[in-house]
């Protein structure tokens, strides 16, 4: 039976939280503006200090990681996008690594405590059930987990399937707001990559299933999917690139073991129509990211082909991805989930795609990580790498043959340099190496 809501004010609702708190903020389109900023006037009352806030990549404006409520908000995030990328890089804010897949698991085990939720649902159905929407990830675990839940019902948020719905009964408190949730959008790729979404393309096979990030890569990859067959998603995250090869039948799901025929994946950003499309889809399941980016649940899927991008990788293969020297960038997210997960996967392919050089045409592959870059995957975990220049598959070849090959794709003004560096790195043999 439908419970009735009781609504509240924003500034009503985030007088539960106390300093000292711990507070989650539901993610990426999700991400609870009207608690936000009703929580950012209690500060400015001076009515808060010391409460830590925490979630993964979020949308729109991040006013807590504002130098003024240094001391007041201390910012925790599992990931650092581009809103609080300033703060962190900074100092006056901060960020926990940690994988994608374990985020769910700070809260579950205590390593880090709940105490306020704050999340966006949709409107209840007549069986008393709403849906989280655009983010499961990590924010289900707060809901179990937390002392206080409050949802924003928002009419905006689209009604996504699987562990997104959840019973009235888990939320404490109710606010009303039907601002539209937050789009992104990405620009059309440009030359270079294009020349890498056909690269990475030539490696996916019919019946594959996709997982890969956001952005004009991703978008770029999957713009030349548009002949394949059969293939499945299960991802962390898709956008709006998926959306014509669902309409042409490219996507089915058909040879996946988990979940067949459905596309899984545990937060979304995108334009409307991303939003749309999910509505009350069967198709879609939107799952806890303990299981989405489970390595063992990913390897189930036959010809699992994970594609994450990179900043930069040594010539030895090893790849950073979450910090430009020692300024943080991103997060390692769920790079090394899925890269780990697709290379057990039965014919799985896991590779990292990047541009050969910055903006600034300085080389992404170097002869060593510039010091304080964090490595995220491994040179043990990576296999394939893609640039504009081709792919190389350095699983099984040792350091020597993988710089041989990590340097036939990079930028062809770099290639001699890389060589010397190769050289004095290993000595007369390295010239022998084929």
């Amino acid at each position: 039976m439908n419970k009735e809501i009781k609504f509240i004010s924003a500034d009503e609702a985030v007088k539960v939280v106390k300093n000292g708190d711990h507070v989650h903020f539901s993610s990426v389109a999700s991400a609870p503006q009207v608690l936000i900023k009703a929580l950012c006037r209690r500060a400015d009352a001076g009515e808060l200090k010391n409460v830590f806030i925490h979630h993964l990549h979020t949308e729109g404006p991040a006013p807590y990681t504002d130098e003024k409520y240094n001391g007041i908000f201390f910012h925790q995030a599992f990931f650092v996008g581009a809103n609080v990328r300033k703060g962190v890089q900074a100092g006056y804010a901060d960020y926990i690594p940690v994988h994608l897949s374990e985020t769910q698991k700070l809260y579950r085990c205590g390593a880090l405590p709940c105490d306020v939720a704050m999340v966006q649902v949709c409107p209840p159905d007549k069986h008393g059930f709403v849906s989280l929407g655009t983010s499961v990830d990590a924010t289900l675990a707060a809901i179990e987990c937390a002392k206080t839940v409050i949802a924003v019902v928002n009419r905006h948020v689209p009604r996504s399937w699987g562990q997104a719905i959840i019973p009235l009964s888990k939320i404490d408190l109710f606010v009303e707001d039907n601002t539209p949730l937050e789009p992104a959008t990405f620009t059309q790729p440009n030359e270079i990559e294009t020349a890498i979404g056909k690269n990475c393309a030539a490696l996916v096979e019919d019946g594959a299933c996709l997982q890969m990030g956001i952005g004009a890569i991703p978008n770029a990859v999957l713009a030349q999917l548009g002949n394949h067959k059969d293939l499945g998603i299960h991802t962390e995250m898709f956008a709006d690139g998926v959306l014509p090869l669902v309409e042409k039948g490219v996507i089915t799901g058909a040879n996946k073991v988990t979940d067949p025929g459905k596309m899984v994946s545990t937060f979304l950003m995108g334009s409307q129509e991303v939003y749309d499309f999910i509505d009350d889809n069967p198709m879609v399941s939107m799952m806890d990211v303990g299981y989405t980016n489970d390595p063992y649940i990913i390897s189930q899927n036959p010809k699992m082909t994970a594609i994450n991008s990179a900043l930069q990788v040594d010539l030895t293969g090893q790849v950073c991805a979450d910090s430009l020297g020692t300024k943080f960038y991103s997060g390692v997210g769920g790079q090394i989930d899925f890269t780990y997960g697709a290379s057990l996967s039965k014919g799985g392919k896991a590779i990292i795609a990047m541009p050969s050089v910055t903006n600034k045409g300085i080389s992404k592959i170097a002869p060593t990580l510039t010091l304080g870059a964090g490595v995220v995957t491994t040179r043990a975990h990576i296999h394939y790498l893609v640039t504009e220049y081709g792919a190389v598959d350095l699983y099984g070849k040792s350091l020597q043959e993988r710089a041989k090959a990590i340097i036939s794709i990079a930028h062809p003004d770099h290639r001699e340099e890389l060589d010397r560096a190769a050289f004095e790195r290993f000595g007369p043999h390295y010239m022998l190496v084929k």
